[in-house]
C-alpha cells in the first residue's frame, strides 16, 4: 500500500515537473505556472482586502475625507501590485533581462493597440495625485454627445471612473474625459453652492415687503444655511412684473437643487398668499388702427 502511495506522489510530482515551454533560460513546468497563476490571484485578492482595510479602518480614525483615503489607498494598492509582481517572478528564478527584451519588441505593436487603456491609467494616476476629482465630489461633465452628466463620482478606478446620478443609473466616464474635458467641480473646496431662484411679483407690490417675505421663506427652511446669510436682489423691471432673485446657500441640497427649489417656491407661494401678494400673469396690448370710415379705435388688454 505505502509503494502504491509512492508512485503516485512521484507520478503527481513528474507530471508537475514536466516542462510546458522555455522562457529564455529558464524552463516553465506546469507547478511554477500554477505557482505564479495563484501568487498573482492572491496578490491582488490581498492587495485589495488591504485597499479597503486602509481606506475604511485606518485612514477613516484619522477623520481624512473619502476622496482622499481612496487616492492614498488605491496608490498604495498600486505600489503593492508591481513590487509584488517583480517578487514573484524574481522568485521563479526567469531571466527578468529577457522579460526585458521581450517587453520592449512587443511594446511598439501593443502600444498602438492599447494607448486608450493606457492613456486612461496615467489620467487615473494624475486624478488620484492632483485630486481635481475625488469620491464624493458632486460634478458635472459633457459626454462626448453634448449631453450633460450630473452626479456624485463614487469610484475611480485604473481606467475608469463611475458617476452616479439622483436616478440611482451609474455612467462609467474613461479618466481621460475627466483630465481633457471641462468638469464643473461642485465641491472642490468645500460643499456650500449657492443657488438663485427668480420670483416675480406684480407692479404694484413693495419691494422691501417683498426682500422682507423671500427672507423669511429662506430662513424658515432647515436645508438653507444661516452662514453666509440669504439675501434678496432685485433683479429686472420686466414686461409684466418686478423680477427678484432669491439667493440661498446650502451644503444639504448640493446632489439635489430641484428639491431645494421646490420647497422654496412652495412656501413663497403660501406666503404671498398669506399676505395677498399678486404673482402676475404675461400680458400683452393689442391695438387695433382704423382702416377705414366708420372704424373707431379699440384696445384690448
Amino acid at each position: 500500500m505505502r509503494e502504491y502511495v509512492i508512485t503516485i506522489y512521484q507520478s503527481i510530482r513528474d507530471f508537475l515537473q514536466y516542462p510546458i515551454f522555455n522562457l529564455g533560460k529558464a524552463e516553465i513546468t506546469l507547478a511554477l505556472l500554477l505557482y505564479i497563476i495563484i501568487s498573482i490571484g492572491l496578490l491582488f485578492y490581498l492587495s485589495a482586502k488591504l485597499k479597503q482595510l486602509l481606506q475604511n479602518r485606518i485612514l477613516a480614525r484619522y477623520n481624512i475625507e473619502l476622496g482622499i483615503r481612496q487616492a492614498i489607498s488605491t496608490i498604495v494598492r498600486y505600489i503593492i501590485i508591481v513590487v509584488g509582481l517583480v517578487i514573484i517572478i524574481q522568485s521563479t528564478g526567469i531571466d527578468l533581462s529577457f522579460l526585458t527584451v521581450l517587453a520592449g519588441a512587443l511594446g511598439v505593436g501593443i502600444g498602438f493597440g492599447l494607448q486608450s487603456v493606457t492613456n486612461n491609467f496615467v489620467s487615473g494616476i494624475v486624478i488620484l495625485l492632483e485630486r481635481p476629482v475625488k469620491v464624493g465630489d458632486r460634478i458635472e461633465i459633457t459626454n462626448p454627445a453634448g449631453e450633460t452628466i450630473n452626479g456624485d463620482v463614487v469610484n475611480i478606478s485604473g481606467r475608469a471612473s463611475t458617476i452616479l446620478t439622483n436616478d440611482n443609473i451609474a455612467i462609467i466616464v474613461p479618466n481621460s474625459n475627466l483630465i481633457t474635458s471641462t468638469v464643473i467641480n461642485w465641491s472642490y473646496n468645500d460643499r456650500r453652492v449657492r443657488f438663485n431662484f427668480p420670483v416675480g411679483v406684480h407692479y404694484k407690490e413693495d419691494p422691501q415687503t417683498i426682500k422682507k417675505l423671500l427672507r423669511e421663506v429662506a430662513d424658515e427652511n432647515v436645508g438653507v444655511l444661516n452662514s453666509p446669510p440669504p439675501d434678496v436682489l432685485f433683479d429686472d423691471f420686466a414686461d409684466s412684473a418686478m423680477v427678484f432673485i432669491l439667493r440661498v446657500w446650502t451644503s444639504q441640497y448640493i446632489q439635489r437643487p430641484g428639491v431645494l427649489k421646490s420647497q422654496l417656491y412652495y412656501a413663497i407661494h403660501a406666503k404671498f398668499k398669506e399676505h395677498n401678494i399678486e404673482i402676475p400673469y404675461p400680458q400683452r396690448d393689442l391695438h387695433i388702427k382704423s382702416g377705414g370710415p366708420g372704424i373707431t379705435n379699440k384696445s384690448d388688454s
